[in-house]
């Protein structure tokens, strides 16, 4: 059944697949849209599926059988909520829910300088304030920038170290947004500045992305609305 708000939720994972692929190839991996899915043939890099559903009822064993189910750890986007892989060896890892900002709502004035990373050792600043002593900075590599649909948004503190940020990744309806962190004060504290942001990179494009838990009620607090649910599978657990 078409709801209203299936459009919005089309135009977000068509614009998350775009970025899963983007992230993939920086790492050397080329993935492959299809007219229901984007897959990847070998292991996205951590964090990132194997696969991104981009219509409803998208055809499982057709989806199942374009990934490698043989190595552990093979993950789908189900973007839709509304595929069962159960019986190809999945469970639920976590549900959240799309979410949508039109262009036009205002946005708050930011508390930090922002600005956009341009090079390695900005990048490698970004990865290092984002990770925050976890171990998994080396995930966001230099070839990332070459990516002309990639922006990764940095919010600098009054001595110039990154202390809060996102990555947004333009497509032709809208821009979406990943990753967003604040070293203190949380999503809350890096919103105002991600938005006033993008504003102005993409002043005409409605903002997408998906959260959940407090994640999602601080999106809200910002001016976003929950267009619809999606299902992150994991494969062999």
């Amino acid at each position: 059944m078409t709801t209203p708000k299936q459009p919005l939720v089309r135009a977000a994972a068509r614009n998350n697949a775009e970025w899963c692929a983007a992230m993939s190839r920086s790492h050397g991996l080329a993935g492959e849209f299809g007219a229901h899915a984007w897959t990847a043939p070998s292991r996205t890099p951590l964090y990132y599926p194997d696969a991104v559903t981009l219509e409803p009822n998208a055809d499982r064993a057709s989806l199942v059988s374009r990934i490698d189910t043989a190595t552990p750890g093979a993950s789908v986007k189900d973007s839709f909520a509304d595929l069962d892989l159960t019986t190809a060896g999945f469970q639920v890892l976590f549900e959240a829910q799309w979410i949508h900002r039109p262009a036009s709502v205002p946005v708050l004035a930011p508390d930090l300088s922002w600005d956009v990373a341009r090079d390695a050792d900005a990048l490698r600043a970004w990865a290092l304030a984002w990770d925050d002593g976890d171990g998994n900075a080396g995930l966001f590599r230099p070839e990332l920038l070459e990516d002309p649909a990639t922006f990764v948004l940095a919010g600098r503190s009054a001595s110039g170290q990154v202390v809060a940020g996102a990555v947004a990744s333009r497509s032709n309806q809208v821009a979406g947004i990943s990753n967003v962190f604040a070293l203190d004060g949380g999503p809350d504290a890096a919103w105002p500045g991600v938005l006033d942001t993008v504003n102005r990179l993409f002043p005409t494009l409605p903002v997408v992305g998906y959260e959940q838990g407090d994640d999602l009620a601080a999106a809200v607090r910002h001016g976003f609305e929950p267009v619809g649910p999606l299902r992150i599978w994991l494969h062999g657990q």
